[in-house]
């Protein structure tokens, strides 16, 4: 559907990786190998930490789970529910990045949202991480094909409200809340001195797409399972590593710590 337009990353060669100070990443597919993160994966983020590279998880995930994964892991931060909320490493209290005055009635509201969605759709199941939400509704993206994933986001924003999905959850959300628009308000408060030049930012599905947009991230790098969606995106990331998953994020730090060394 849209042409590709990037490179591999063996032949990055118009990017000056020793200028990189940050890397934000999606987690799932991403930094994980069949759902699990690796010693190798580990020793990345540790040697990104130690040569003075900033990383900064950017998931789904939900506001619950990511509380406690921002202060186990050395990473700088995370944010969670895709631009929802940040928690900043070492604080358990999230910052939210999306205005909700009434969080129980926002709950409420996208409860009847996927409600709506399941009667349409039977088969669709609420995921188990969905009471650790806060900004947004998750459910199993299971075996839904391309045509329903499209159906269901057409359905979402008739009623009001964003979709997107990853290689796990299918999200309902607020219009507006992507993860490029919540990376952006947490680069502008947490590190202003960072020029876009000198943040990376990684990814693998649909989920990503806005961290590809190169008008706001010039230097994006996809794990080579994104060919998977390559006719999914509208925006392409600059780079594709030759390995998937977290073998491919570790590519890109060897990249990244060569180039400082």
């Amino acid at each position: 559907m849209y042409p590709l337009n990037f490179s591999p990353l063996s032949q990055a060669t118009s990017t000056d990786w020793s200028n990189i100070r940050l890397i934000a990443t999606d987690m799932d597919g991403t930094l994980t190998k069949h759902g699990k993160f690796s010693a190798s994966l580990l020793q990345a983020l540790s040697d990104l930490a130690a040569s003075g590279i900033q990383v900064l998880i950017v998931t789904g995930r939900s506001a619950g789970w990511v509380s406690g994964l921002s202060s186990l892991m050395p990473v700088a931060g995370a944010i969670a529910e895709n631009g929802g909320i940040f928690y900043p490493n070492g604080s358990e209290q999230p910052i939210a990045l999306t205005s909700i005055p009434d969080l129980k009635l926002h709950r409420q509201q996208l409860a009847a949202v996927f409600a709506e969605l399941n009667l349409k759709f039977p088969q669709i199941q609420e995921s188990a991480d969905n009471l650790f939400r806060l900004t947004d509704w998750t459910f199993d993206v299971a075996a839904l094909n391309l045509d329903e994933l499209q159906t269901l986001s057409n359905l979402c924003q008739s009623m009001g409200w964003g979709f997107t999905y990853s290689t796990v959850q299918c999200h309902i959300k607020p219009q507006g809340q992507d993860k490029a628009i919540g990376l952006l308000q947490v680069l502008q408060e947490y590190w202003p001195k960072y020029s876009p030049e000198q943040v990376v930012t990684v990814g693998d599905s649909p989920n990503d797409e806005s961290l590809f947009a190169r008008q706001y991230f010039p230097v994006s790098v996809g794990v080579a399972n994104v060919l998977k969606y390559a006719n999914q995106l509208q925006y392409q990331p600059t780079y594709v590593t030759n390995a998937a998953e977290a073998a491919g994020f570790c590519e890109l730090a060897s990249y990244i710590l060569k180039s400082t060394s």
